[in-house]
Parts: C-alpha cells; structure tokens; sequence
C-alpha cells in the first residue's frame, strides 16, 4: 500500500515521469502478487499475511504523510509569523 500511497502523491503533484515508473513497479507487484495467489489458493495465511502486510503499509503511509504535512505546515505557520512581525515593524 505505501506504493500506492506514493503513486497517489506523485500524480496528485503532476510528477509525470516518477508516476509513471511507479505504475511499472505497481503493475510487477501486483501480477506477482496474484500469481501468487493463484498458485496457492487454498493458502489462507498467505491471503491474511498479505492482507495484515497492506495494512501496515496503510498504517506506515498515512503516519509518514502526517509527518510531512506537519512539518510543512509548521514551516509555512513560521514564514507568516516572520512576515507579520516584518510587516508590523515597518509600519
């Protein structure tokens, strides 16, 4: 799931070239990861193994997104206080 999580992120940033790499790579995993599947259909901890797996990297996505987005909007809160204060000061 993080490199669905990545994809979404690098399409939604019009990162062309990087989104498309991350389809390929998507598209191998996917054909591997169902292949997978197919030869062993009847193995249920290899299906609940995956499913726990994309739940971590569900989990790991959103935890390093929040991150990021904090330290973003921490950066942009102290460029604003910085341009309140110059803006003040020269008034």
């Amino acid at each position: 799931m993080f490199v669905i999580t990545y994809w979404t992120k690098t399409v939604a940033e019009s990162r062309i070239y990087m989104s498309g790499a991350i389809t390929i790579v998507n598209i191998l995993i996917w054909f591997y990861v169902l292949r997978t599947f197919v030869d062993n259909i009847d193995n249920w901890y290899l299906l609940l193994s995956y499913a726990l797996g994309c739940a971590a990297g569900t989990m790991l996505s959103g935890y390093v997104s929040n991150k990021e987005h904090a330290r973003k909007t921490k950066k942009v809160k102290q460029a604003l206080s910085k341009l309140e204060k110059h803006s003040l000061a020269t008034e």
